[in-house]
């Protein structure tokens, strides 16, 4: 069932994967900065952390979550786009963002809720972009 390595559309799977990472700026360096720094504990205007591990690690996370949802894609033989919207809002929900808010409470986030909920809709959102444009490529 998961020997699908070879059934995977890779040019499908970059492009949703592409999708995934510009979200991912769009929603933090965009659309919420000032509330993402401010779910942190940091001033609304701070400059995001410039590190290697900051620049390659959440595309390199992105990428991952995408390979593994087009894995379970293929496994699961979903071929449109309105059933890879219902796998990747299950995922999305029931293991991103749960995780999220997971790992979120914990005494080091100073509004857990608040940063599960902008970083939880980020990966709930990239996934969901990711499913539905691998299937509508593939």
């Amino acid at each position: 069932m998961f020997n699908v390595l070879s059934d995977i559309n890779w040019l499908a799977l970059v492009a949703g994967f592409a999708a995934f990472a510009v979200l991912g700026g769009l929603w933090f360096a965009v659309l919420f900065t000032k509330p993402y720094n401010r779910s942190l504990g940091r001033a609304e205007d701070a400059p995001p952390v410039r590190s290697p591990l900051f620049a390659a690690g959440p595309p390199l996370c992105s990428l991952a979550i995408t390979v593994t949802t087009v894995v379970l894609i293929e496994a699961l033989g979903i071929s449109s786009p309105g059933d890879a919207a219902v796998l990747a809002l299950i995922a999305g929900i029931g293991y991103l963002a749960a995780t999220t808010t997971m790992i979120a409470i914990n005494p080091n986030f100073p509004h857990p809720l608040r940063y599960a909920l902008i970083s939880g809709g980020y990966n709930v959102a990239g996934v969901l972009a990711a499913a539905v444009i691998y299937t509508a490529l593939a």
